[in-house]
Order: structure tokens, then C-alpha cells, then sequence
């Protein structure tokens, strides 16, 4: 019988047009640290939780190996849901706010994480446990941890076990066709880790874990730590961010060039909306039906994943096009807010 980390042709042979969908989705996108990533033990990608299924998919770009990864267990209850699940290699986990009769089944979850990681397959888990869009960290669940020290346990003398923590800028949470930024940080090495801190107990070297981990996620991102103040702080950390979150620029064309670019450009977007009025009507439709904003980017990648096929990329070009005027569009109505 196979399991979830094992190949599959039907995948390999998609997976190369469902990154190269990814990209095209963002105006702008790059890895930062890809240095960082450990070749000689098991490796967790953990990154920050903000954009839902892109968050996912972000990390599964960072290189051009398959990973497993895991999301809530309520979405698997459907069947023929949890088939398509577990053929993306996504399986399920149970959080504490589920209840503790749903967290017992975590085990033989964390038994096939062990055996993904076992087996050389990275694994990711978003340890923020929901997501929420904005430049913050919410409080890391213990199922990260505790996986890797059951990894630990199990091979860590064969080979060490790493966590790698991984901060996910947008440039927009809301809307695709944005700047998108995956840094990559210095992994902390679980074995090591143990090792050095022989004198913990188990509950103890969680909890040390836990505060290293959320310290080296909020180097990798641009973090504010007041919600009382966010947009306020938020705004100066824009205005002149930090290395290297300062690698894509926030958009400095003169408000009054911007307008002539955009009139210029009209009739163009104008072609370009009528001749893909179904992709846009549809989009528009589904957008309507997902009441929750930081899905919207989400549910438009898979709908583009699958829509574009079927319109055999004659639309592509007018598509791409008419989400650049509408990035455009948006910054010139944020200039002039």
C-alpha cells in the first residue's frame, strides 16, 4: 500500500504547471535564504500562517521536492474530499479548540509525519494552527513540536531532525497579482537542541522550543506586535522597511503620471475585459460566494489552476493583463487615500 509521501505520476507530472500557475499569480516573487535549508536530516518547514491554501503552496515552491504537509481535520470528513486530500499529500490534524476526544487522533498523524521525514520527504506545518491577514504571529501550537521530537526519538541518531522557520510577506493578503517574499531562516537543529538541554523535561523542551521558534518566525517577517497600534506601526515599518523586506519597493510613480498610464492603458483593459468576460464573471461570482476576504487569493489560484486549461491559454495573456491594471488601479486609489 502506498503512502502519503510516496510518488505519483499524475502529481509529478502536474506539479511543474501548478508552480508555474503560482508564479504567474504574483507580479513579484522571491526566496530569500534557500541557504538555510539543511541537505542532511529531516526537515519541517514552518512558516507564518496569513494567506490560507498561498501560504501552502509558497513553501511547496522553495524547491522541486514533494512535501506532505497538514491543514484542520474537519475538511476531511467528506470522503471524496479526504481522497483528493491525501493525493495532494495533505493530511489532517486536530487543534486543541476542536476538543481533546478530536486532538487523540493526532497520533496516527504524527506517525506518518514521522515516517514522511523518515523517508527524506520534508514536511510543513503552519504552527499558528488558523490564519489571520496580518503582519503578526499568533501563538505556535505544540503539535510541531511534539512531531519533531517523536522524529527525534525515533531516527535522531541516524540523522539530526530541523525546524525551519519561514516568514511569508504579501504585499497584498486580499488580492493576488502583489509582491510575495519567502524568507527562509536559519533552521534550529532538534537534536541538537536536546542534546543541549538533557536537564528539561519533555513538557519543558516544548516550551523552550516553542519561544525559540516564534523568536527566529518574527526575524523573518515584518512584525508588529501591537494590535492597539498596528496600522500605525505598521505604515512606518512600510515606509522604510528593514533588510530584507525592502527588496520590492512600495510603487513611488507620481500620482499624476500613474493616472496617464492608466488612461493610456483603458482601451487595452477594456479588450482585455471583453474578450475573457466569462473568467471574469465567474471569478467575480465565486469572490461574491467566499464571505471570508483572506480566502479570496486562495480560491482564485485554484480557480485559475483550473479554468485557464480549459480556455487552452488563448485568454492568458488578456487575463494577466487586466489583473496588472487592476494592481495598478488599487494603487492609484490608495495614493490618493
Amino acid at each position: 500500500m502506498s503512502e502519503i509521501q510516496d510518488k505519483n505520476r499524475l502529481y509529478t507530472f502536474l506539479r511543474p504547471y501548478v508552480d508555474w500557475m503560482f508564479r504567474r499569480s504574483y507580479r513579484r516573487i522571491q526566496y530569500v535564504g534557500r541557504e538555510n535549508i539543511p541537505t542532511d536530516g529531516a526537515v519541517i518547514f514552518a512558516p507564518n500562517h496569513a494567506n490560507c491554501l498561498c501560504d501552502a503552496m509558497a513553501v511547496l515552491g522553495i524547491d522541486r521536492k514533494r512535501k506532505v504537509f497538514v491543514a484542520r481535520a474537519d475538511i476531511f470528513k467528506n470522503k471524496r474530499q479526504a481522497k483528493l486530500l491525501n493525493w495532494l499529500k495533505i493530511m489532517p490534524i486536530s487543534r486543541e479548540r476542536d476538543g481533546l476526544d478530536e486532538v487523540r487522533h493526532n497520533d496516527e498523524t504524527m506517525d506518518k509525519a514521522v515516517a514522511t521525514l523518515h523517508d527524506g520527504v520534508p514536511f510543513c506545518i503552519l504552527p499558528e494552527g488558523r490564519h489571520r491577514p496580518m503582519h503578526s504571529l499568533l501563538p505556535l501550537g505544540k503539535g510541531i513540536f511534539r512531531i519533531a521530537l517523536r522524529a527525534n526519538d525515533e531516527f535522531g541518531a541516524e540523522k539530526p531532525v530541523y525546524i525551519v522557520p519561514v516568514g511569508l510577506e504579501y504585499g497584498d493578503y486580499f488580492h493576488l497579482w502583489d509582491s510575495l517574499t519567502i524568507n527562509i531562516g536559519k533552521p534550529i537543529n532538534v537534536t541538537q537542541f536536546v542534546r543541549e538541554h538533557e536537564d528539561l523535561s519533555r513538557p519543558q523542551i516544548v516550551m523552550a522550543l516553542r519561544d525559540e521558534l516564534t523568536q527566529r518566525i518574527r526575524e523573518q517577517i515584518l512584525w508588529v506586535p501591537d494590535d492597539e497600534q498596528y496600522e500605525e506601526n505598521i505604515t512606518k515599518l512600510q515606509a522604510n522597511p528593514p533588510a530584507p523586506f525592502d527588496r520590492f519597493k512600495r510603487h513611488r510613480m507620481p500620482r499624476w503620471l500613474l493616472f496617464i498610464v492608466l488612461v493610456l492603458l483603458l482601451p487595452l483593459f477594456v479588450v482585455s475585459a471583453a474578450l475573457t468576460i466569462p473568467l471574469w464573471g465567474m471569478w467575480l461570482l465565486v469572490r461574491w460566494k467566499v464571505k471570508d476576504p483572506a480566502f479570496h487569493n486562495s480560491v482564485q489560484y485554484v480557480w485559475q489552476v483550473i479554468i485557464m486549461p480549459l480556455s487552452f491559454f488563448v485568454t492568458l495573456p488578456f487575463w494577466m493583463f487586466l489583473q496588472e491594471y487592476m494592481y495598478q488601479l488599487r494603487l492609484f486609489k490608495n495614493q490618493k487615500s
